[in-house]
């Protein structure tokens, strides 16, 4: 957002800017976040804000843990039974993955502006962030039921050398189905199976060999996990 931009959009923008840093005071966040679910003057400011702070920290080298302490950690922090069954993981994220319905707002309406994605008309739009369980793999997916595509970005992480991550929506009692692998580019635009519902689906990623799962079923690690809601 530009300087003068900023100025026109007032004491809105300027609150925009602390609701992104984190300076609000928690009643004044929840005021703010009442607000975005239907201000999208509002929505807009916080998207570009986000964006405007989002390379504050490129020159921060990041460090990975070592496998071995990162799953001890998770072991101790998560409590995830050994052999546990590739369902049972996901609830590893029910809490992780309930983030702000107004954030997850923001970062949907960043990707409805991109240049390669539909613009949503006047049906609901549905958001889902999949992510890991130290967000070092997050993607983003937007279901614009009138175009009837699940518009899916990757915002951080990639796969393994020689992987490749497929993404899967895990109706209510029923086993996975792959809507497909996710392309090294980072976008893509699916399309949900017919008779499966967006809102409440369960969106999974996993890590698979090149060419995605051999047997139409999750094969390798769950690496992210996310449940689809409205704004």
């Amino acid at each position: 957002m530009s300087t003068s931009a900023t100025a026109d959009r007032g004491e809105d923008g300027l609150l925009a800017a602390e609701y992104v840093l984190r300076l609000l005071m928690p009643d004044e966040e929840r005021a703010f976040e009442r607000r975005l679910q239907s201000d999208r003057s509002l929505l807009r400011d916080v998207a570009e804000w986000t964006t405007r702070f989002s390379g504050m920290d490129s020159e921060v080298a990041e460090s990975a843990p070592h496998r071995r302490v990162k799953r001890a950690l998770e072991q101790r922090l998560f409590g995830a039974p050994e052999g546990a069954s590739w369902l049972q993981r996901i609830g590893l994220w029910q809490g992780v993955s309930a983030v702000s319905v107004a954030m997850v707002g923001v970062l949907a309406f960043q990707v409805m502006q991109g240049p390669q994605m539909i613009q949503p008309q006047n049906g609901p739009i549905y958001v889902s962030e999949v992510m890991a369980q130290d967000q070092s793999l997050r993607v983003l997916a937007v279901y614009d039921e009138d175009a009837g595509q699940l518009q899916v970005t990757r915002t951080a992480g990639a796969a393994l050398p020689g992987r490749t991550l497929e993404l899967w929506a895990i109706p209510e009692g029923a086993a996975p189905i792959s809507l497909g692998v996710l392309p090294e580019n980072g976008r893509a635009a699916l399309l949900l199976p017919e008779g499966v519902a967006a809102l409440g689906l369960t969106l999974a990623i996993s890590d698979e060999p090149i060419g995605g799962s051999p047997t139409g079923q999750p094969t390798g690690a769950v690496l992210a996990a996310g449940q689809i809601t409205d704004i």
